[in-house]
């Protein structure tokens, strides 16, 4: 699995990822369907062509996983909470906290191709179109 993911290219992981669901199928079927269920959605980075160490950054949970665990810590001696409102002010303060945290984004230097993708793929989909090929958006 970690071979697929540092392969760098999607087509590549997708083969690596399938043929492990398949070896994995008769022993843990549990872990296969959950291999194959979120395949396109953890390929999704890998898709964009990003620089290597913002695709690194962009691929792991550790920004929402700092996240959940300032909300947690803010929010532990709330003993009932009182409508929705009380709940965004209580995450804004959580969000604030985290903020703290927060290092430089690695890979900074290709945010500017990686927000030209996303608009260029949501102008296809806005269109009705399926995909795009990553190469057409950074040419």
């Amino acid at each position: 699995m970690t071979e697929a993911y540092r392969s760098g290219d999607a087509d590549r992981a997708r083969r690596w990822l399938t043929t492990l669901a398949k070896k994995l199928e008769a022993a843990h079927p549990g872990a296969a369907a959950s291999l194959r269920e979120g395949l396109d959605e953890t390929l999704t980075v890998m898709q964009l062509e990003l620089p290597r160490a913002l695709e690194r950054t962009l691929s792991t949970t550790n920004a929402i996983e700092n996240l959940m665990s300032r909300a947690r810590t803010v929010t532990r001696n709330v003993k009932r909470w009182r409508g929705g409102e009380m709940v965004l002010r209580w995450m804004a303060a959580a969000a604030s906290e985290a903020e703290k945290g927060f290092r430089r984004l690695k890979g900074h230097a290709g945010v500017p191709k990686l927000v030209a993708m996303l608009r260029e793929r949501d102008a296809c989909i806005e269109a009705g179109e399926k995909e795009i090929d990553a190469k057409e958006v950074a040419a």
